[in-house]
Order: structure tokens, then sequence, then C-alpha cells
């Protein structure tokens, strides 16, 4: 399976959902906080963070676990 996670707008707020699942696995008020929760989540499982925008489109993806020093930022 896939370790790659989504932050992805979710009716009034953000949610977070892991590459393939069906619905969002945690919902947050801000786009920062659900992006704090998959990055965690990436890192601990060696994936890949996607930030989309607000229209659905992806902004950022960051990845974790390939690159021994990430760049900060």
């Amino acid at each position: 399976g896939s370790s790659n996670i989504h932050v992805v707008p979710h009716h009034d707020g953000w949610g977070v959902r892991r590459e393939g699942a069906s619905r969002v696995s945690s919902i947050h008020d801000t786009q920062s906080d659900a992006a704090r929760v998959a990055r965690q989540t990436a890192i601990r499982e060696g994936g890949e963070t996607f930030i989309h925008r607000p229209t659905g489109e992806i902004r950022d993806r960051s990845s974790y676990g390939n690159d021994p020093c990430p760049p900060r930022g």
C-alpha cells in the first residue's frame, strides 16, 4: 500500500487522507494543522505529503524517508 498522505479541502476545514482511502482520517480547522498531522504520519511511514489548494490542485509536495537530510522550510 501507499504511504502518501494528502491534505485536502473538507467542508469548512481540511482533511488528512491516506492515498487510496475513501475517507479522510482526520479533520482540522486550518490547513497548517492538517499539514502538520500529515507530515508526522508521512515521516513515520516514509511516505510523501501532498498539500492541495482549496481548489483541489496540488500546491506542494514533500517526501520523507528517502532523503537523509530533508531541506528545512
